[in-house]
């Protein structure tokens, strides 16, 4: 392995560290995009129950808002439910956009190295041809050892570019991929919530309305 990175070169070092990199960010962000850890299951119905039995003090909503990214945003929707549908809906909408935010972390890092690596491998390959060529202009043609040495070199680093900036691409549309379902299912919560906690308010108004 050693052998096959110093043949590649100098330019096998920044296409080291960027393949360090993806592979930090694709761990980390399969770690962080578990549904259950952004979409706990049945957490809408344990915050209705609670807001039902009056149970849902700053304490549980502070909980609540630390628990989960879903959490955040029902959080902010439960704060804000009285100020009527529009507020509710633009509290909502402002903390959702800093969870989408939280939950792209570092897809564009990994998209910037998935599309770096090939332009690495290729500036290895136009290098190598250079070492080639000037080896021609200074040797001739003769000398097999000094014009493997070049071509080894470009054909390397254009290899190790590809296998990194291939993988990279994937992982970070995957990811992309992800962050998109999860922000629907997200969506359809925080709208169920948003559905109930006014058609809840409207009845308490009528029976009011009601018994006055």
């Amino acid at each position: 392995m050693f052998e096959i990175v110093q043949a590649g070169g100098l330019l096998m070092i920044p296409i080291l560290l960027c393949s360090v990199v993806a592979a930090a960010i694709c761990v980390e962000r399969f770690w962080t995009l578990r549904s259950k850890q952004i979409i706990p299951a049945n957490l809408l119905a344990q915050v209705w129950n609670s807001i039902k039995n009056n149970e849902m003090d700053n304490k549980k909503l502070r909980e609540l808002k630390q628990g989960s990214p879903l959490g955040q945003i029902l959080a902010a929707g439960i704060s804000n439910h009285r100020r009527g549908r529009d507020q509710m809906k633009e509290a909502i909408e402002e903390v959702a956009n800093h969870v989408v935010h939280e939950m792209e972390r570092y897809l564009s890092t990994l998209g910037t190295v998935a599309a770096i690596t090939p332009l690495l491998g290729l500036l290895g390959t136009v290098i190598g041809m250079i070492k080639v060529f000037t080896a021609i202009r200074l040797e001739g043609s003769g000398n097999a050892a000094v014009l493997a040495g070049g071509i080894s070199e470009a054909l390397i680093t254009t290899a190790a570019g590809l296998t990194i900036a291939i993988p990279s691409l994937f992982f970070h549309r995957f990811f992309q991929r992800r962050v998109d379902e999860l922000v629907i299912g997200m969506e359809q919560e925080a709208l169920k919530l948003v559905e109930v906690l006014n058609s809840d308010r409207s009845e308490r108004a009528q029976a009011k309305s009601v018994a006055a």
